[in-house]
């Protein structure tokens, strides 16, 4: 079998690091390919070396630019890859503007795609990542979802039961790989008791009212908070020249293992990331998402996150409780982890090795005259 990978951000990049050490340890030689949606050094690069992969034998390079930008730019470049290696298959993680690249370039040259942590909804079609992932899913012969929950959700949607298979998530392989490893010294630079906060989407970060309303409520819980700041969000907060708060300990994004630490040591996180509400809840870690829907609803149902939307009163009402009320903050600290057994990468390859065994991983056509 040969497999091309396409990873291009930091949550591709840490999901699908057990892929590619499965297949590296089964033998199987695989094309690791970045379009550079994730192009800066401490966004991209750094988690290279913390996940220890090697450079990817294709780098695009897009850089910033817009959606259609960045997807159709992506689109171009990837078909050519895939022509000139016509793989197997192609993998995809998640809901970037790479994954939905990937997936465009792949499906009409017929490669099959198979999408990690398939099905997810938010059902909020104002996020890109929501129709980047629907798009993605209906593209793809093999999906993986993470639960029952998102095999439902494709279910609904009208995809073939044959070609879903419910495996777990690999965060769960990733942040149990990773933690052992994690450099516990950064914890001395800062308070021993904090709180984390990341702000990153698009929804949250370029509307100055709603990221300005976002920080007041944190800082004015008057905790010492942990915040590292994304490229974007910085350069909005300098734009708007925010107010400066004394226990809002600003840094520069920090590698993964360091941020690994944070998140395992950290009182509770305050985040609008789908990848670390789920990372909270592999390493007990209360979770309050700053956002007002989620596509992780089984890390709500378990007891490990808290939705408290946009709005500074409500954020600030919901963290209070969170970290004053000791009966709900162990109940979150101890919720299960819905999210699997940390065996989810073998499960991947198992798979994949079966279909391209039996020559089930091709794009079937109906036979109208059978």
């Amino acid at each position: 079998m040969k497999p091309f990978i396409v990873a291009s951000t930091r949550p591709e990049l840490i999901k699908l690091a057990p892929v590619m050490r499965e297949f590296d340890r089964v033998g199987i030689e695989y094309k690791f390919i970045t379009t550079g949606q994730h192009y800066d050094s401490e966004l991209f690069g750094v988690f290279l070396r913390d996940l220890k992969l090697r450079e990817p034998d294709y780098n695009i390079e897009i850089g910033s630019g817009t959606q259609a930008y960045q997807t159709a730019t992506a689109m171009v470049s990837l078909e050519k890859i895939f022509e000139e290696g016509m793989p197997d298959v192609v993998i995809v993680e998640g809901d970037t503007n790479s994954v939905l690249s990937a997936s465009l370039a792949a499906v009409k040259l017929h490669i099959p795609v198979a999408h990690v942590e398939a099905g997810l909804r938010s059902n909020d079609r104002r996020m890109p990542e929501e129709i980047n992932r629907i798009i993605a899913d209906h593209c793809s012969e093999v999906l993986f979802a993470p639960t029952e929950v998102s095999e439902k959700n494709l279910l609904d949607e009208g995809i073939p039961h044959e070609k879903i298979h419910v495996v777990g998530n690999t965060i769960v392989d990733a942040t149990l790989e990773n933690i052992s490893l994690a450099n516990d010294s950064i914890l001395e630079k800062f308070p021993e008791d904090f709180l984390l906060l990341t702000l990153h989407r698009a929804e949250n970060v370029d509307k100055i009212e709603i990221l300005s309303g976002i920080i007041n409520a944190i800082a004015g819980l008057g905790r010492d908070v942990i915040f590292p700041v994304h490229p974007r969000t910085k350069k909005m907060m300098e734009a708007a020249d925010f107010e400066k708060h004394e226990n809002l300990l600003m840094t520069e994004p920090l590698g993964y293992l360091d941020f690994l630490a944070l998140l395992k040591n950290a009182t509770c996180v305050l985040t609008d990331s789908g990848g670390i509400q789920e990372e909270a809840i592999v390493l007990n870690t209360p979770c309050i998402t700053l956002r007002t829907t989620t596509e992780r609803p089984e890390t709500i149902s378990a007891g490990g996150n808290i939705l408290a939307g946009v709005v500074e009163g409500k954020i600030k009402e919901i963290a209070e409780r969170v970290l004053s009320d000791k009966e709900l903050y162990d109940s979150m600290k101890n919720a299960k982890n819905p999210l699997g057994d940390g065996k989810t990468a073998k499960k991947i390859v198992d798979i994949l090795l079966e279909l391209h065994k039996h020559g089930a991983l091709l794009i079937k056509s109906p036979d109208f005259e059978a």
